[in-house]
């Protein structure tokens, strides 16, 4: 089994994920800022990930310590339950539509960190929700986990459908970059290492 059990606490928050890769535990969130629960739960649903998160932040102050410092504790769960990563395809991209909004995500787990994030979210706000954070997780993620991440909004209107798409396109590519094929020797590079 590929999985992953980690906590970090910080002064600002506590956050304690347990990621599994092969099997769909159920998925569980709990951070204290409903839409971004919303949006690990399709991330972990589309991904078919085992899913447990337990966060607890400054929320008095706003959401941003809590979901950057999910973020980081999920991509260092990725991290550790990949290992040497020998046999995973490495790549995945996937389109998805929700309604008006296309969004695709292209991903590499080259253990190289970078994000490119092309979002235009017009609505700051999505309940208590501030939608300038998305970017800030997902650099989070990207760099905790080593990998590139390329995630766009192709067109759409809605803020709260360009971010939902962008989440369930995440889950669905790391899926297929996961993945392992039984007829990759070693790990998927000229160099021996990812």
């Amino acid at each position: 089994m590929r999985e992953a059990e980690i906590t970090r606490k910080t002064a600002e928050t506590k956050i304690k994920i347990k990621l599994n890769l092969d099997k769909q535990t159920g998925i569980k969130v709990k951070t204290g800022v409903g839409f971004f629960d919303h949006m690990l739960t399709l991330f972990a649903k589309h991904g078919r990930f085992g899913l447990d998160v337990a966060a607890n932040g400054d929320l008095e102050v706003d959401a941003h310590h809590t979901v950057e410092d999910t973020g980081i504790v999920l991509g260092k769960c990725f991290k550790e339950a990949l290992g040497n990563k020998e046999q995973i395809e490495r790549f995945g991209t996937a389109f998805v539509p929700m309604d008006e909004t296309l969004g695709r995500v292209c991903i590499d787990l080259s253990g190289r960190s970078y994000l490119v994030f092309n979002a235009e979210l017009t609505n700051p706000r999505l309940g208590s929700f501030e939608t300038e954070i998305v970017e800030d997780f997902f650099q989070a993620f990207a760099f905790s986990a080593e990998m590139n991440l390329h995630a766009e909004i192709l067109y759409g209107r809605n803020t709260h459908h360009k971010i939902e798409s962008l989440f369930k396109a995440t889950g669905r590519a790391m899926r297929k970059a996961v993945n392992v094929n039984s007829e990759i020797e070693g790990v998927n590079s000229t160099k021996g290492v990812i």
